[in-house]
């Protein structure tokens, strides 16, 4: 291979081994020698030789949310760039597969494990951490060494679907929250009264209803809101799926979105600008989460990565407006909007 592609043996091996220090019109040539030979890297060979298996876990919580496909497409698609591969599991919110995941993933010698799931046994983590195993965990994870914690901005982005329905009119504005046994639905929730607050808007109990982070969970949420005596005249969902099963409840009333209620949703899948309406969201991007992600773990586990010793990766959120959010219903702005459309 060395001699084909006219470079040293140590060359070739750095090469194949993504050693980001090699050359690039050396690479380049390896990596063209190794195509015309048909070469394939014995990965436990490099793996028994280095000691590391350039194997990362991927542990997350639900794949049929249309959100984690994508986030694990970004993530594999990143790890794949730097010379890992990628071993992936679900958990569907079960805290006992989320242990067995975990040992399994340990079985195959991973480097490290993104945990973008809850539920992880305190005293695994603690015995993974003695051994200085690489962990990134999304939301918070236990304060230890060997911890790396990606953060998304729940509040900024929530705080910008507040006002963007509080600069429209909104006043009556109801929330749909997720499981809120889990940290991220629970934060969440939190943003959101914490940015009514800051507007100095109320929200009645009757106003929160707690989902499931499903359409199912979302379609339920909505019809409990829907009985109520004064009905909101927007409501905030924890994510996009809820959001969606909120749209399809309002769609089998007599209520129109967004004539009558505004909805807003949360992760920004990309279904979420398909649905009619098109739904205004607060996104959070797949990319930016799955890129800190791989660099939390490589900060763990290359002992020369420039950000080894950092601890935290914050992931912006932003509000995306789409056609599912209007003034209120009754309010002059709406009258006039729904004056002109008659004409």
């Amino acid at each position: 291979m060395a001699q084909r592609a006219g470079v040293s043996i140590a060359t070739v091996s750095r090469t194949v081994n993504h050693i980001p220090t090699v050359n690039a019109e050396l690479a380049r040539k390896v990596w063209k020698a190794i195509e015309e030979v048909g070469y394939l890297p014995n990965t436990q060979a490099r793996a028994l030789v280095s000691g590391r298996s350039r194997l990362l876990g991927l542990i997350v919580s639900e794949i049929t949310n249309p959100f984690f496909p994508e986030l694990i497409q970004e993530f594999e698609n990143l790890a794949v760039e730097q010379g890992y591969e990628v071993l992936i599991g679900s958990t569907n919110y079960d805290p006992a597969r989320t242990e067995s995941l975990m040992r399994r993933l340990l079985q195959r010698n991973v480097d490290g494990v993104a945990v973008m799931t809850f539920g992880v046994e305190e005293e695994l983590v603690q015995k993974l951490v003695e051994r200085e195993f690489p962990l990134v965990f999304v939301d918070a994870g236990p304060e230890l060494p060997n911890i790396r914690l990606v953060q998304p901005d729940y509040a900024e982005g929530i705080r910008q679907g507040v006002q963007h329905l509080a600069a429209l009119g909104h006043r009556q504005i109801a929330f749909i929250s997720g499981p809120l046994g889990q940290r991220s639905p629970k934060a969440r929730q939190e943003a959101f009264l914490k940015a009514m607050e800051e507007l100095g808007l109320k929200v009645p109990p009757k106003h929160i209803a707690e989902g499931t982070h499903t359409m199912e969970g979302g379609i339920t949420a909505m019809e409990k809101l829907l009985t109520l005596e004064e009905l909101p005249t927007a409501v905030m969902c924890s994510n996009d799926m809820t959001a969606i099963g909120a749209l399809h409840a309002l769609y089998r009333t007599t209520y129109r979105v967004p004539d009558d209620i505004s909805v807003v949703g949360f992760d920004d899948i990309h279904l979420s600008q398909f649905v009619l309406p098109p739904l205004t969201t607060v996104q959070m991007s797949c990319r930016d989460l799955a890129s800190a992600a791989v660099e939390a773990l490589r900060a763990g586990i290359e002992q020369d990565h420039p950000k080894q010793g950092r601890k935290e990766w914050k992931i912006p959120t932003r509000l995306v407006v789409r056609q599912s959010t209007a003034f209120p219903r009754g309010s002059l702005p709406a009258r006039v909007g729904k004056a002109g459309r008659s004409e």
